[in-house]
């Protein structure tokens, strides 16, 4: 277990990236912010050279940082938002814009898919949705035929950077879970569902394991970064199986809730149980012989991070204290928190963000509460999915920068009625988790004794009482949503 290892997170928000020493000590870290593309209505798009130009901004800067920990670094993990859709010419070259996991616009594609391939729920763990990669590629055939016809190889966005820095096209179970192109119970390609979307396995990268070694660093780039030849990069996890990893999360009935961009709920499976009536993705986890499901949700942190300048607030921790000094009630003050669409349990690209029950006396203080809340209640809606999959968790772990929030993580416990326990460092989520499969990549050490809870800073019970003041609160969330739907027009 000797040497330091990174961990690198192609992150939909930025690039995070932490150097760890032997000891699992993060001796440096580094985020460098990311743009997000959003040329047409329902679109998300991202340029995956800013990727790759990301990373060697963020390698520099823990090069910096921490010099001599930096050169004895043995083994790179890498995490990364799934489902994006990198799409090369027979030279390397990137033939448009990545599509991204929060893109909607594949929604009829995702009709076509199912109509295609029958069962296909089983197969890949979760129906077709525009999120994930597959219905993607089609619209792509339909809309961009030339681009299409150029494809030599689809790859995932921490994929792309795993290309410029092994020179290898190689991908992980628990990334390409999130394509739909994954038969889970083989972990395997399925040549069924490729052909329904014109291609086949010799346009995928090779498949891994996340703790297997995916290749070795290009010589110039170790060269270039200050490090011995032959560092070793593992097949690493998409980001949801990577933060898992982090908060200990390999064993069945681990939970976590994360918050982040996006949010997650997360419990892991020994065996494969998908449920796709329920709208819960039952993917390959980044270790061998586990699963997990896994409600997502399009909006999490993103909705405060949103909010916060609309409001003429330039601090999102101080606008947080100031919700928890003064307790703003809110009881007839609702948030839709859909910006982006939603994926569990509604499954609608057209959902869009709404308050509802404001007055002459609505305050920013009581918006923000009611963002709280709202993001809160969407994984209640996820708590119910997973319940319907035959999944109910006793306590949950809390991952993401959202989770640095007591106030917020004990509105999730009053929320979810159930304990939510808080780690040291669980902020750092994805990228952690990524460095310990490089750690794993290299031998010597078992996940048991490796993948441990991180230390617990504090177990929040939920109030019985409070608990049940949300429930009506919650009920009328959910008769909004069911009320608007049929307004969200398709763009």
């Amino acid at each position: 277990m000797g040497g330091t290892t990174l961990g690198i997170d192609i992150g939909t928000s930025a690039i995070k990236a932490l150097l760890v020493g032997p000891d699992e000590a993060v001796l440096a870290e580094a985020d460098v912010p990311l743009a997000i593309s959003r040329p047409r209505p329902l679109w998300s798009e991202q340029d995956p050279a800013e990727w790759w130009r990301g990373t060697e901004t963020a390698v520099t800067r823990l090069r910096a940082a921490a010099p001599e920990a930096f050169a004895a670094v043995r083994a790179i993990g890498l995490s990364g938002q799934m489902h994006g859709a990198v799409l090369l010419d027979r030279s390397g070259a990137v033939l448009r814009p990545a599509i991204l996991w929060n893109d909607g616009r594949s929604h009829a594609e995702c009709a076509e898919l199912e109509r295609r391939v029958p069962g296909l729920g089983a197969i890949a763990g979760v129906p077709a949705m525009p999120g994930f990669t597959a219905p993607k590629l089609l619209w792509v055939a339909a809309h961009e035929p030339a681009v299409f016809a150029a494809i030599d190889r689809v790859l995932l966005p921490k994929d792309y950077v795993r290309l410029q820095m092994t020179g290898e096209a190689v991908t992980e179970m628990s990334d390409a879970a999130g394509t739909l192109w994954l038969d889970e119970a083989a972990r395997d390609w399925s040549d069924a569902v490729l052909a329904a979307t014109g291609l086949d396995r010799t346009k995928m990268g090779r498949l891994v394991e996340g703790s297997e070694p995916s290749g070795t660093l290009r010589a110039d780039v170790a060269a270039a970064w200050g490090l011995a030849p032959g560092v070793v990069v593992a097949g690493g996890g998409g980001d949801a199986a990577a933060g898992g990893i982090g908060v200990g999360a390999i064993s069945e009935g681990d939970a976590f809730v994360s918050l982040g961009t996006s949010g997650q709920y997360f419990v892991v499976n020994e065996s494969y149980r998908p449920h796709p009536a329920a709208f819960v993705h039952a993917f390959a986890h980044a270790l061998p012989g586990r699963w997990f499901q896994m409600a997502a949700m399009l909006n999490a942190a993103s909705c405060l991070a949103w909010l916060a300048p609309v409001v003429g607030e330039s601090d999102i921790g101080a606008l947080l204290a100031r919700v928890e000094a003064e307790k703003p009630a809110t009881p007839d003050l609702l948030f839709l928190p859909y910006l982006a669409g939603e994926r569990t349990p509604h499954n609608d690209p057209y959902a869009r963000g709404v308050f509802f029950g404001m007055t002459p006396d609505t305050t920013r203080l009581d918006l923000a509460r009611a963002v709280l809340e709202g993001v809160a209640f969407s994984f209640a809606d996820a708590r119910d999915a997973l319940a319907a999959a035959g999944t109910r968790p006793e306590r949950a772990g809390a991952i993401g920068g959202g989770a640095r929030s007591r106030f917020w993580m004990r509105i999730f416990a009053d929320v979810l009625g159930i304990p939510i326990v808080r780690y040291a460092g669980a902020e750092k989520g994805p990228a952690f988790g990524a460095s310990r499969l490089a750690r794993l990549a290299l031998g010597g050490t078992s996940v048991e004794a490796l993948c441990r809870a991180p230390a617990i800073t504090e177990v929040l019970e939920p109030d019985p009482a409070a608990s049940a003041a949300y429930a009506p609160k919650i009920e009328r969330y959910r008769a909004l949503y069911r009320a608007l739907k049929d307004q969200f027009p398709p763009a």
